[in-house]
C-alpha cells in the first residue's frame, strides 16, 4: 500500500512561518506529479502548489510569494516551506500524488490523485 507521511504543521502566529514535509516512496517522487492541498474549516479542499516530475511548481495565487515547494532528492521527500503565514491560511493540509504527470497543474482535478496523505492540521492566530 502506497503511503505519503506528512510531518510539520502546528500552531504558528499570524506573520509566522511554517514547514511541511511529504515522504513518497521513490517511484512515486520522481515521476508523479505532487502536491499540496489544503481544507479550511467549513469549506471546500483546495489546490495549494503542485511540482511535476521535472520539479517545475505551481503556486494558488494566494500563497505565492509566501510559500515554497522543494524536493528532496536523497528522502525523496516533497517540502512545503510556508511564511508570512495568515489567519486564513488556517486548515488540514494534505499532501497528494497523481499519475497525471502530462497534466500536472493546479488545474489537475483532484479525482485525479491517486494517493494522499492523513492530513496535518495548521493553524494561524492573530
Amino acid at each position: 500500500q502506497v503511503q505519503l507521511v506528512e510531518s510539520g504543521g502546528g500552531s504558528a502566529q499570524a506573520g509566522g512561518s511554517l514547514r511541511l514535509s511529504c515522504a513518497a516512496p521513490g517511484y512515486i517522487y520522481s515521476r508523479y506529479c505532487m502536491g499540496w492541498f489544503r481544507q479550511p474549516p467549513g469549506k471546500q479542499r483546495e489546490a495549494v502548489a503542485v511540482i511535476d516530475s521535472a520539479g517545475s511548481p505551481s503556486y494558488a495565487d494566494s500563497v505565492t510569494g509566501r510559500f515554497t515547494l522543494s524536493k528532496d532528492n536523497a528522502k525523496t521527500t516533497l517540502s512545503l516551506q510556508m511564511l508570512s503565514l495568515k489567519v486564513e491560511d488556517t486548515a488540514m493540509y494534505y499532501c497528494a500524488a497523481s499519475g497525471y504527470a502530462n497534466t500536472c497543474s493546479l488545474a489537475l482535478p483532484q479525482g485525479r490523485y491517486q494517493y494522499w496523505g492523513q492530513g496535518t492540521q495548521v493553524t494561524v492566530s492573530s
